[in-house]
């Protein structure tokens, strides 16, 4: 691969600084490297194999020269900026959902659809922190089986909702400690020795946007029109990684010996399976590690052609900055 001049936008968050870890730990080829953000955090310096560079407001010759974007800002920034980096000759790997459901924008994990990639015009999305994780386990389930339905609920990492989310579950955690009232800012309720089923805000038909994501992603990632998916997502008091209870029904009777075969073939996935010995995935395994995690495989009780599982991933990684420098790495 040709070293390629990099731009990283949002790098002072908590995934764009995953960003620069994974870059450089993967050796990715970059003949130089950006770093955009806000005009508050201009002039932060941040460091990248051995060496410290200036993070620069993001601006209209954000992206003059540059071989590829990695955009982690939110929504709105993409939505802003990404079509200019696109218009300077840069290819874009977007983080937010901005891009993620629009006709002729792949929607990628590399070791499930990595063919989606060679499809795109100048724009390609990261999917959803949780549908990344869930689907790690559930894509070689399906291509062996054929997915029906899912009935998941996930168990998310404040992480998930930034550094302001981190810094108020470890102040509750003091407080209560100490004998003093918790208060919430981040979240509506108090998050520290507590789970809040709501990630995300609330749409009409009860779901929350995260939920739907779910839905909506796998169709697109397993190019599976007809998946039909219902999700709780759960906010918990977890710093980093996400974890996802799946119910999961096919179109043929899952063999449990196969299942274990599949997912134990699968790139970027280990199985930790023994409740003999107490071993299943947990977040605290998982924080800072590259692949995910699934356990605690059994047949459903209740669904016909039914597999229980339970998947773990860090959502920083595989839910974002990892599964986007992997793309670049197919480009």
């Amino acid at each position: 691969m040709n070293p390629r001049h990099v731009a990283i936008v949002g790098a002072t968050g908590a995934v764009g600084q995953e960003l620069l870890d994974v870059l450089a730990r993967r050796a990715f080829p970059v003949a130089s490297l950006r770093l955009l953000a806000s005009p508050r955090s201009a002039g932060k310096r941040l460091r990248f194999a051995g060496e410290e560079i200036s993070v620069e407001p993001l601006g209209a010759d954000s992206f003059r020269g540059m071989d590829l974007a990695i955009f982690s800002a939110g929504g709105g920034t993409a939505k802003e900026w990404a079509p200019r980096a696109v218009a300077d000759g840069a290819v874009v790997v977007d983080n937010s959902s901005a891009f993620r459901l629009e006709p002729g924008v792949p929607l990628v994990i590399p070791e499930i659809n990595a063919a989606a990639a060679k499809d795109h015009q100048g724009i390609l999305a990261n999917p959803n922190c949780t549908t990344a994780v869930a689907l790690m386990a559930l894509a070689p389930l399906h291509r062996a089986f054929g997915l029906k339905r899912v009935f998941a609920s996930s168990y998310q990492a404040v992480s998930g909702t930034g550094a302001k989310a981190i810094e108020e579950l470890r102040r509750q955690v003091s407080d209560l400690a100490a004998g003093r009232p918790a208060t919430a800012e981040v979240y509506p309720h108090q998050i520290a020795f507590n789970v809040l089923p709501h990630v995300d805000v609330f749409g009409e038909n009860g779901y929350t946007r995260e939920e739907m994501k779910f839905l909506h992603e796998g169709r697109k990632i397993l190019g599976h029109p007809g998946l039909r998916a219902s999700m709780t997502c759960v906010r918990v008091p977890v710093f980093r990684a996400h974890a996802v209870a799946l119910s999961a029904e096919f179109e043929r009777e899952p063999d449990l010996a196969e299942a274990r075969d599949v997912l134990a073939k699968f790139p970027g996935l280990r199985i930790n399976d023994d409740p003999a010995r107490n071993a299943y995935p947990m977040p605290l395994r998982c924080a800072g590690q590259d692949d995910c995690e699934v356990g605690r495989l059994r047949r459903d009780l209740a669904l016909e052609n039914g597999l229980a599982l339970w998947v773990c991933g860090d959502q920083l990684l595989k839910g974002a900055a990892l599964n986007a420098v992997q793309i670049a790495e197919l480009l």
